[in-house]
């Protein structure tokens, strides 16, 4: 089994408000929002988008997610660099990291245990 598309997009930004604001003004709608400067978004039928305010002190990341159907089924085709394995997230997905040839880091993500 390979992956099925793009799940979503994790979005790091400085400030939650301009960020959540700037999204709402391209059509997406929040679906929730944290109690810590953080929410997801979604227009239409695509990927969500989840944004993460952090400290001004650390540099803003952009990170595509692949979604994975069933990750007890699921098998890596080729020599792929697995930095983590799949493991049980605070938000209730399995999510595992992957680095491609030029040294960028992508994001697994699977349903998790239930």
């Amino acid at each position: 089994m390979t992956t099925d598309g793009i799940e979503a997009v994790f979005l790091e930004t400085h400030n939650w408000g301009r960020t959540a604001g700037f999204l709402r003004a391209l059509g997406f709608e929040m679906e929730f929002e944290t109690d810590h400067q953080s929410g997801q978004f979604r227009s239409g039928e695509g990927p969500y988008v989840f944004v993460a305010e952090v400290p001004p002190t650390r540099e803003p990341r952009t990170q595509l997610v692949l979604k994975v159907a069933d990750q007890q089924n699921f098998r890596l085709d080729g020599d792929i660099e697995v930095v983590s394995a799949f493991e049980q997230t605070h938000y209730g997905t399995q999510e595992m990291t992957v680095r491609d040839p030029d040294g960028r880091l992508w994001a697994l993500q699977a349903p998790g245990k239930q």
